[in-house]
């Protein structure tokens, strides 16, 4: 996926997005090289770190749950409200707070 993409699936501006990236690329997670069927765009992919990464996140994610006997999607919605609350404290546009909400469903 370009980096474009990934910054319109997530809702972010390209800058936002950019510099997200950097960061994973110096931590090692991912990789960033030209298109080569459009050289001004850049394609993103997980790195074998990145990779693990992932799995380490989503079984901590699996452990907690289960741990604490937490019902996912209850834990979805309360997460959608904490989002919510925020968004209208910071003053938050309603297509910003529609993505976080959108990202804390994922």
């Amino acid at each position: 996926m370009t980096q474009a993409q990934l910054a319109q699936y997530v809702r972010v501006q390209a800058q936002t997005m950019g510099k997200t990236l950097s960061r994973l690329e110096a931590h090692g997670h991912i990789a960033r090289v030209r298109s080569t069927s459009d050289r001004r765009s850049h394609v993103v992919s997980l790195t074998e770190q990145g990779k693990e990464a992932v799995a380490q996140a989503v079984e901590m994610e699996r452990s907690v749950l289960a741990s604490a006997s937490i019902d996912p999607e209850l834990l979805r919605q309360e997460l959608k409200a904490v989002v919510r609350e925020l968004a209208s404290q910071f003053s938050t546009t309603p297509a910003n707070a529609g993505a976080l909400m959108d990202n804390v469903a994922k």
